[in-house]
């Protein structure tokens, strides 16, 4: 029987060997960082062409996050890579034959996927927190301001958690491109598309992504019919999150590699 910390110490040699994971989480800090930082540049030099209505609800701290619409691109990939890829080189035999525990082989994987996405995260939201709000000059929020280190604090959290929703995604498809062909198009095309719906916008609120990035608000949106607030709306992600990290392991308990 492997010991569980063997299998965490293997299963932190693989991610950090494999180059493809190490550079896609660097692209998801270099991207929504600077891609934050631009919008918050662009805010401030534009600032009074901006309607009195748009001032007013202004929300100095979700401008900081918009650059995670395209930085989570890269999470997804790496946590479809982190299982899905020892499926595709056929490392996964190797694998379960060093550790035939699948759940201890499982539970570390997640585990170091887990915390090194929490590492990641967390810097990646208070950098840019910091330097998009440098770039706003007067119209800046601090972080000791209502709701502003509950919103940054949960930009690393909401980035965690869809770390994990990949990894068990990726689990239960086992395969790079199913994987990538499934969850790219949903996040970046399914739930946006449908979020705008007016029949069906009710029910998109309760994905994954639309539920999570409601911890990043600071000054309500617009829409005032979601009948969830920033912490509950963290919930609904988790509750995906852990139907997700089930349903990977159940397939991977109950399938041949």
């Amino acid at each position: 029987m492997a010991a569980p910390a063997a299998v965490l110490q293997s299963e932190w040699t693989k991610i950090r060997s494999v180059r493809s994971t190490v550079w896609t989480l660097a692209l998801a800090f270099l991207v929504t960082a600077a891609l934050g930082a631009v919008i918050c540049l662009v805010f401030n030099n534009t600032w009074s062409s901006l309607s009195s209505s748009d001032q007013l609800t202004f929300d100095a701290t979700r401008t900081s996050f918009f650059g995670m619409n395209l930085g989570q691109l890269a999470l997804i990939v790496f946590g479809v890579l982190v299982i899905s890829s020892e499926y595709s080189t056929g490392m996964i035999r190797t694998s379960l034959a060093a550790v035939p525990q699948r759940g201890t082989f499982y539970a570390a994987k997640v585990a170091v996927a887990g915390l090194l996405a929490l590492v990641v995260g967390m810097a990646t939201s208070f950098i840019t927190f910091f330097v998009g709000q440098s770039l706003l000059g007067s119209h800046k929020a601090h972080i000791g301001d209502p709701g502003v280190f509950r919103a940054v604090f949960g930009a690393g959290l909401y980035m965690t958690l869809l770390v994990l929703l990949c990894v068990g995604a990726a689990a239960m498809l086992r395969s790079p491109m199913l994987g990538l062909g499934i969850l790219m198009p949903f996040f970046f095309l399914i739930s946006p598309i449908l979020s705008a719906v007016p029949k069906v916008k009710n029910v998109a609120r309760y994905f994954p992504d639309r539920a999570g990035q409601k911890i990043m608000e600071v000054v309500p949106s617009s829409d005032t019919q979601t009948p969830y607030g920033p912490w509950t709306g963290i919930l609904i992600m988790a509750v995906w999150v852990a139907a997700a990290l089930v349903g990977g392991y159940l397939v991977l308990k109950e399938r041949d590699a």
